[in-house]
């Protein structure tokens, strides 16, 4: 769509909504929405806004990497223009006043792209499809926990307190009772998201106390990444204005199981619409095959994308309270103890569903990765290990467990870098590794508990 075209839509979506105030967003590396506030009329008149490229090497801390010869940074902090994107234009449905909220793209001044943008990253890998005439569809289930609000950071989350005045104390998996004690804050958040067009299909009580699952339609992997970032803005904000947290922490109670985002994929062909994972006879076909020996070789490298933080590796822990996280790239058909599980269904939905990414991956990196990985098995033609029958969690492959020696497993993985951009790969290794070294900077109550006066 040209820059002429773009500008009419969103004028003409302005006027209709009655847009007085404008959010122009995009998302960090850690997921995280950066950008500025402008006055409709000054953001539909007085150019596009800027950010510096920097914002991309920013940690979750708010910290740079302090690497003083980080050769694949500039130095100079470019300036980048934001781009709207006006299939990414949400109202904000809480706002007093009518106001838009925008997702950009982000390209130098020169026209050339941010080859750090997570987007940007995504849109790479989509053209990578688009090029050979495949269309990858995926749906994404995400998880996440009500708890009551906390500010000091010391002490542990608890569940929130329901419209019964009683706190949820017992693993209630598919409970419509136990989904019923936030009736009012569900209420709102569907009435939010159908403000927003976010195209949500069902809401379930998850294992954990005070534990929640949504799943989107399928669709289109940029629009799905899109409305998934939404969502999360969305669901905190309710929960916040009915007295509790939303989170998205992939383990933020040491006895609960953890949250995660899974994606269900498949593959059509973009003349005919034919599911490409199913051959003439129904079965699964050789692309599928390929496909699931593209994950289940790369996604071990691929895992600081699905697991970002030093807290994503508690959910994968295989405890009692680790519920059904997987620990393994096996895959199999309705098997859940396996990473990469394949729903029964007709085979015009053969799909399979990547179980390993957290609730805090950066939707766009993490379906940019399960993508980057399937195709690189279909390209070489990789052949998979055989479904696993049974349980997997004793004999399946391992992952790494934890994030430093899943961030060396990336930094090895050439065949990565080339399909997601090595400028990219260094940048958010720099930063993940500058995360490493400010957690390690603080001591925890554990250490002061046990060893204080013990060692």
């Amino acid at each position: 769509m040209s820059s002429d075209s773009q500008h009419h839509e969103l004028s003409e979506w302005f006027q209709a909504k009655g847009i007085t105030e404008v959010e122009c967003l995009v998302t960090d590396l850690t997921g995280i929405l950066k950008g500025k506030i402008m006055p409709a009329k000054k953001y539909l008149n007085g150019g596009r806004p800027r950010l510096p490229d920097s914002i991309f090497i920013q940690t979750v801390t708010g910290g740079y990497p302090e690497d003083e010869d980080i050769r694949f940074w500039n130095a100079a902090e470019l300036d980048m223009e934001l781009v709207p994107d006006p299939n990414a234009a949400y109202l904000v449905p809480w706002a007093e006043d009518p106001t838009a909220q925008i997702i950009h793209d982000c390209y130098y001044l020169t026209g050339e792209p941010v080859e750090l943008s997570p987007r940007g990253v995504l849109k790479r890998v989509l053209k990578l499809f688009d090029d050979r005439g495949w269309k990858p569809v995926v749906a994404p289930e995400v998880e996440f926990y009500l708890v009551k609000t906390n500010t000091d950071s010391d002490y542990p989350l608890e569940p929130p307190i329901g419209r019964t005045g009683r706190q949820e104390s017992s693993r209630q998996s598919f409970s419509i009772d136990a989904v019923n004690e936030f009736d009012p804050l569900f209420e709102e958040m569907y009435d939010y998201s159908e403000a927003m067009g976010l195209d949500i299909d069902t809401l379930v009580h998850e294992e954990g106390a005070g534990q929640m699952e949504v799943n989107f339609q399928h669709g289109d992997p940029l629009m799905l990444a899109d409305q998934v970032v939404m969502f999360k803005r969305t669901l905190r904000e309710t929960a916040l204005r009915h007295g509790m947290y939303g989170t998205f922490m992939a383990k933020p109670m040491a006895n609960e199981p953890g949250s995660s985002m899974h994606v269900h994929q498949s593959l059509v062909d973009i003349r005919s619409g034919r599911n490409l994972f199913a051959g003439e006879d129904g079965q699964p076909s050789k692309l599928f095959h390929h496909y699931i020996g593209g994950l289940q070789q790369y996604l071990p490298a691929a895992m600081p994308f699905f697991a970002p933080n030093v807290n994503s590796y508690r959910r994968l822990m295989r405890t009692e309270t680790s519920g059904s996280a997987p620990v393994n790239t096996e895959w199999g058909f309705d098997n859940r103890t396996v990473g990469l599980r394949v729903p029964m269904g007709a085979p015009e939905a053969t799909r399979v569903e990547n179980r390993l990414a957290g609730a805090d991956a950066n939707p766009y990196l993490a379906i940019a990765a399960t993508l980057a990985c399937g195709y690189l098995g279909m390209i070489s033609q990789i052949d998979p290990r055989p479904p696993m029958m049974g349980s997997a969690w004793a004999t399946g492959d391992k992952l790494p467990d934890d994030i430093s020696p899943a961030l060396d497993s990336l930094q090895e993985c050439a065949a990565l870098a080339d399909l997601l951009g090595e400028r990219f790969i260094n940048s958010y290794l720099a930063v993940k590794r500058a995360e490493h070294t400010a957690y390690f900077g603080v001591i925890s109550s554990w250490e002061r508990e046990h060893l204080l006066l013990r060692v």
